[in-house]
């Protein structure tokens, strides 16, 4: 069995995968990791979003 996954499905599993990660070591309390994780989830998204635009623009 083959995994196949375009780029924006696995830029998106690794900001998921990475946010949690971020959430649960740098945070004290389960609130804590639960704001943490999502706002930093939120940040990739919009970073992703920012630099798709970004390298639209560019190549025209």
């Amino acid at each position: 069995m083959k995994l196949s996954l375009t780029h924006f499905e696995a830029t998106l599993i690794f900001a998921l995968f990475i946010s949690v990660v971020l959430g649960i070591v740098t945070k004290k309390t389960d609130k804590e990791r639960m704001t943490y994780g999502l706002s930093c989830f939120g940040r990739f998204i919009a970073t992703i979003f920012g630099l798709a635009w970004l390298m639209k623009l560019g190549h025209g």
